[in-house]
């Protein structure tokens, strides 16, 4: 019940009950009036029948007091007050009028008629004595039976006031009764009224005011601190305390959501954060084997405690190829086919269990009897699959990778721009270090290759190769059949020294028809076979162009081995400084640098 309702109820009892009290006290004024009115009746029949007794021993007095003295004047006193003398009914009308009964004025009609004998021999008396029988006169009124008379009249007047005594007393009695009676009630009505006050006020600003009130105090103090996990107390009653504690629940509610909001806004934010740290790492790498450093470091924080791996298209083999992993997945393989994954072959995310029922991947390892619940994320770039991203989750971590699918996915798109940037990095680089006819490495990369193999060589005290190769006679060659056909016949011998190397990437197209190979390890007469195997192997190249056979060609080989011939840094000069002998000495030939003991000689 609400306080308002409580509150109107008990207004409403207090005005009842003050109603009541009033009416009571009104009641009880009523009977005081009445028990004052038969006090002053009483008062009023008192006087009157005293007066009437005065009358009958007055008369009596002033016979008797004429007779023993002879006096005229009690006399003629006697005669004023008995002329004065009314008839019977209006001597007791205002006795009447007074409030006697009629049984009241009956028996005072007997004492006024006792009273009227009495006059009769009073009467008699006088005449007596005025007749001169002064004893006559005295018999009468000093007699035996006068005096039984006058006592006669004073015992009904007694009566008669005795009897209106007893009935004024009761009535008194009985006004007095109810006056207190409604005096009582008055007093109870009062006390009920002051009683219900304070139980009002102790019940509503105590136990339905204070205490609860001061229990949402805390409540809400701590609710102010964002101290959500203060919870507001029940409170069962519909009044204005349960409608405010509802209200701090629905706040705290609210506080709740909001922090959950902020947390998940924040968690948010640092996924984000990581993601674009990661991002950025990966676009400072320069080779896949950095990439893979990145990824297997950063995935794990992204997505913690699902193992995982990183695969490779290789688009030679069409195979995609483990290129990392993390916390040792085991349910997928190392290398599988492209079409053994519903990711790669869909272009989208594949993930056979969770709330949609799917088809697993061929390469998932479905033998262990255990539920089967991975992901399969395509890396795709420009509408290009460049790999698969491979996630196996636990059963306890479904709710959770539902959740933060849309990091995955942006996982996917970062790793695949990233694997696609460094390709195009790559490719862009290889055809900036490559020679676009041959597809030999140009001069640029030779700078490059040439500087870590003599890091390599120094640190290793290893020997490293040079062979210096020009086409004889190619200008020649250019004016006679063409520069296409000098074009195919650089293209051969590309072909011939990119075959003769073990390591790829050593053979190098110097300019225009000159060539150049490192052989790292070699001594200078395995570099020197080297150099006739090349002269043997252009030599015996048959070529043709536009239907005609070529004529046959031949290289001049300028050999030099550091640090045998040279210094390191002086290696690729004593090569062409050898060329130039073996062109000067009738090309067609392998030229071996001097060693450095015959130049200072």
């Amino acid at each position: 019940m609400r306080l308002a309702t409580i509150t109107n109820w008990a207004y409403g009892a207090t005005v009842v009950l003050t109603i009541v009290s009033s009416t009571t006290m009104i009641f009880a004024s009523n009977a005081q009036d009445r028990e004052r009115a038969a006090v002053e009746q009483r008062y009023v029949l008192d006087r009157a029948t005293a007066e009437l007794g005065n009358e009958i021993y007055l008369l009596s007095d002033r016979a008797r007091q004429f007779v023993n003295t002879d006096d005229p004047t009690y006399l003629a006193a006697y005669r004023s007050e008995v002329a004065a003398l009314k008839a019977i009914e209006e001597r007791i009308a205002h006795i009447g009028n007074a409030g006697a009964t009629a049984s009241e004025l009956g028996a005072l009609k007997e004492a006024i008629a006792l009273a009227d004998t009495l006059h009769d021999e009073q009467e008699a008396a006088l005449k007596a004595y005025v007749s001169g029988d002064v004893a006559a006169a005295r018999k009468i009124l000093f007699g035996a039976e006068y005096e039984r008379q006058l006592d006669r009249a004073e015992l009904d007047i007694q009566r008669f006031q005795d009897r209106l005594d007893s009935r004024i007393a009761a009535q008194v009695a009985d006004a007095t009764e109810i006056s207190q009676l409604w005096k009582r009630i008055s007093e109870v009505a009062l006390a009920l009224t002051a009683l219900l006050v304070l139980c009002v006020l102790y019940f509503v600003f105590k136990q339905r005011v204070l205490h609860p009130v001061v229990k949402l105090s805390d409540v809400v103090n701590r609710l102010a601190v964002q101290d959500y996990a203060a919870e507001p107390p029940e409170f069962s009653q519909i009044d204005e305390i349960g409608d405010m504690a509802q209200a701090i629940r629905i706040f705290r509610e609210n506080g709740l959501e909001r922090q959950r909001l902020e947390a998940e806004r924040d968690a948010d934010r640092m996924m984000r954060d990581l993601l674009s740290r990661m991002t950025q790492r990966m676009q400072g790498c320069d080779t896949l084997h950095d990439l893979q450093e990145v990824v297997q470091r950063f995935v794990p924080e992204i997505a913690p405690g699902l193992p995982g791996r990183l695969y490779l298209l290789d688009k030679q083999r069409n195979l995609v190829v483990e290129a990392g992993s993390w916390l040792g997945p085991v349910r997928s393989a190392g290398q599988f086919s492209p079409i053994s994954c519903w990711a790669l072959r869909r272009g989208l995310r594949h993930r056979p269990a969770g709330d949609n029922v799917d088809v697993p991947c061929d390469h998932v390892d479905r033998d262990t009897g255990l539920p089967i619940d991975t992901l399969c994320l395509p890396l795709t770039a420009q509408r290009e699959t460049l790999g698969l991203l491979y996630f196996e989750m636990p059963a306890d971590e479904a709710p959770r990778i539902a959740a933060q699918m849309i990091y995955f996915d942006m996982l996917a798109e970062n790793i695949g721009l990233a694997i696609a940037n460094l390709q195009l990095r790559d490719t862009l680089r290889e055809m900036a270090m490559a020679d676009s006819l041959t597809g030999l490495a140009n001069r640029r990369q030779l700078g490059h290759v040439l500087e870590t193999q003599i890091a390599q060589a120094e640190r290793l005290g290893e020997p490293l190769g040079c062979l210096m190769i020009d086409v004889d006679h190619f200008k020649r060659f250019n004016d006679v059949h063409g520069h296409e056909a000098g074009d195919a016949v650089l293209r051969a011998v590309g072909q011939v020294l990119a075959n003769v190397t073990r390591e790829t990437g050593l053979a190098f197209r110097y300019g225009g028809e000159e060539f150049l190979v490192l052989l790292p390890t070699l001594s200078s007469r395995q570099a020197e076979d080297r150099a006739q195997d090349i002269r043997a192997r252009i030599a015996a190249l048959e070529l043709g162009h536009g239907g005609k056979d070529l004529d046959p060609i031949s290289v001049s080989v300028g050999v030099a081995v550091a640090p045998v011939h040279c210094g390191f840094d002086r290696l690729v000069r004593t090569a062409d400084a050898a060329l130039l002998r073996a062109k000067a000495n009738g090309r067609d030939r392998a030229e071996m640098a001097q060693p450095r003991e015959a130049k200072a000689e």
